[in-house]
Order: C-alpha cells, then sequence, then structure tokens
C-alpha cells in the first residue's frame, strides 16, 4: 500500500449535515502536508498527464488543488492557473455557479482563452457538482480539456461525468464511507 493510501485510512471523518467529510492533507491541509506525500500523488499525477502531451495549461480549483498544480507545474515546467472563489473583474472573466454535496457558491475562470489545450488537476472528487460546472463553461470557452486527474475520488461521479462531458477523468484512490469507515477501492 502506497504513502497516499495508508494516510487515507488513517484520515477522520466528520459530519456536515449528512455528508460525510474526510480530512486529509492532500484535500484539506489539516494535518500538514508532508513533502513525500505530496510527490507521490504528484508523481502519480505527472504519469497520467505525460499521457495527454502537448497541452498549453495545468488548471485547478481554488484551493486544495494549488499545492498539486504547483508541484506539477514545477515537475513538468508547464504554467498553471486557478480557477477562483472571487471575482477580479477582469474582461474576459467567467463566472461559474457550482454545487457540491455541502455548498452553493460561485467561481471565477481568468487567463484561458478560445482552444486554449488544457488539463485539470484537483484534489478530490466528491458529488461532481463544481468539476460538471466548470467543465460546462470551459466547453462554452471553446478550451479543449485533455484529460481530468483527480487525487481522491470519493463517489461513483468521474465515470458519469466523463461519460456525459466526453472527457478522460482519471483518479488516483477511490474511497467511499460506509459506517464511518473509510473504504478503498
Amino acid at each position: 500500500m502506497s504513502l497516499f493510501e495508508e494516510s487515507i485510512k488513517e484520515a477522520p471523518i466528520v459530519k456536515k449535515g449528512d455528508y460525510p467529510y474526510v480530512i486529509h492533507p492532500i484535500t484539506d491541509g489539516i494535518p500538514e502536508i508532508k513533502p513525500e506525500l505530496l510527490r507521490e500523488v504528484a508523481d502519480r499525477m505527472e504519469a497520467i498527464l505525460e499521457r495527454y502531451k502537448p497541452f498549453d495549461k495545468i488548471v485547478t480549483m481554488e484551493a486544495m488543488g494549488i499545492p498539486l498544480a504547483t508541484a506539477l507545474s514545477l515537475k513538468m515546467d508547464i504554467p498553471f492557473t486557478i480557477i477562483r472563489k472571487r471575482s477580479y473583474g477582469l474582461p474576459d472573466e467567467v463566472e461559474v455557479s457550482q454545487v457540491t454535496g455541502y455548498s452553493k457558491s460561485k467561481m471565477y475562470i481568468n487567463g484561458l482563452k478560445d482552444k486554449d489545450r488544457i488539463v485539470i488537476v484537483d484534489d478530490v472528487l466528491s458529488t461532481g457538482g463544481t468539476l460538471k460546472a466548470v467543465l460546462r463553461s470551459l466547453e462554452n470557452m471553446n478550451v479543449d480539456v485533455k484529460t481530468v486527474v483527480i487525487s481522491l475520488d470519493k463517489g461513483d461521479a468521474a465515470m458519469e461525468i466523463s461519460k456525459e462531458v466526453g472527457i478522460p477523468i482519471h483518479t488516483l484512490v477511490h474511497i467511499n464511507v460506509k459506517d464511518d469507515e473509510i473504504v478503498i477501492g
């Protein structure tokens, strides 16, 4: 079992309403993100992304995708951009309304343009609300999303979204929370 899988097995679970929320360094920054854990996750993501070259940018969503995108940008020498949780009011900014398993909010896309070839990396996929909203917006912008790589898949949304949008979605580890216990696989 890899360091990533071992650390997931040890992660605490808290309830947000009826939603079981797994707290992990890669998805929450709590406890601290150890370099060896970040390196392992970035190495595994890079191995997948290499198959989709060439691409122009790595894209992630604020906030916990940022450490992953940073590590991948440095390793692959490819710039990255962040879909932010606040508006900057730039001329080409695109607003994305998102609904997750436990919240509703808006995000803002800047720094992407027509025909950009991108990959998306993120820390976690739960219900898929954020990812679906972002992918719809990027499609409307005529941005070429080559693939999506997620470190932790907490449900069944990846396959459904991939079929719906026709974009390959890769996940490093798939988990389910059953009876307040994390089940890997």
